[in-house]
């Protein structure tokens, strides 16, 4: 099948589901992206910190390049000017393209000025190694530091990657993108397994026939959302794409908005969320 897509503001376009790949590495990950692509994938989210750009190398190098949408992220460390362009560069060469698709600052860093990152991606896309731009886990404030200096620049942040499921509904966020025409990527839209086993979620998956994994991907996607929820199986990674040509109703939409908990899952010791404390990630983000 193929996986229907949103085009940027400026740019390129960028599928509506995608495959995840944080975790997954070695031979795991090669088995892993090369089912995704025989079965109808083409998006493949990764970034620098996971470690596993070189297996996802070995995955694709027999899959058309103008085919594939890849995106990658520069670690929280490397967001000077010089140390992002050494970054993407690396990310280019270990995923053996010449170009991304989208590249993203992968968490904001409050010690680093957001205009030298800004400066490194621009030079970036003006020599066609990243063919759009954006970040992840940016808040409102965030972004509202972001996006006059973008525009200074003269480049469009295209896009905002954020943790986005059922007992995280962040509405405001996602509300304030799209009046700012910035794609919202949702990730850990399955809440990493966690909300399947709702009572709620279980009960509208029986109603439509689907799985609670269906649902919750595709209350993602109603809202607007691009989603990359990580799978590693066949029976998931085929599971998680009939979502699209069929609708929840607007009752049960809201009934699953009403789960929200504002429970983030991601929250690693230097995350710049309002009130955040350390989580279970810390340790692997050091």
């Amino acid at each position: 099948m193929q996986i229907p897509t949103v085009k940027f503001k400026a740019g390129n376009s960028i599928p509506l589901l995608g495959l995840g790949t944080w975790q997954l590495t070695g031979k795991k990950c090669i088995e892993t992206i090369k089912i995704a692509l025989e079965i109808g994938y083409t998006h493949i989210d990764t970034a620098e910190i996971y470690g596993n750009q070189k297996e996802i190398r070995e995955a694709i190098k027999d899959f058309p390049r103008e085919k594939l949408f890849l995106t990658s992220k520069a670690w929280i460390k490397n967001l000077e000017f010089e140390k992002a362009i050494k970054a993407c560069k690396k990310a280019l060469a270990e995923l053996g393209t010449n170009y991304l698709d989208l590249y993203l600052i992968h968490w904001p860093n409050k010690k680093i000025p957001i205009e030298n990152t800004l400066k490194a991606f621009a030079e970036l896309q003006k020599k066609g190694l990243a063919r759009s731009i954006g970040v992840s886990n940016f808040t409102i404030p965030h972004l509202e530091e972001a996006l006059p200096k973008a525009q200074e620049l003269g480049i469009e942040i295209a896009n905002n990657q954020c943790e986005f499921h059922p007992l995280l509904y962040q509405k405001k966020l996602l509300d304030y993108c799209k009046n700012k025409e910035i794609i919202f990527t949702a990730y850990s839209p399955l809440g990493r397994g966690g909300i399947l086993k709702n009572p709620v979620i279980r009960n509208i998956a029986e109603k439509y026939k689907k799985t609670p994994a269906q649902i919750c991907l595709k209350w993602v996607l109603q809202k607007g959302a691009v989603a990359i929820p990580k799978a590693s199986s066949q029976l998931h990674l085929q599971e998680n794409l009939p979502v699209f040509n069929w609708q929840l109703s607007g009752q049960d939409e809201k009934a699953i908005d009403l789960l929200n908990k504002n429970q983030r899952i991601i929250a690693p010791f230097f995350a710049e969320f309002e009130g955040s404390k350390g989580s279970f990630l810390g340790n692997f983000y050091k």
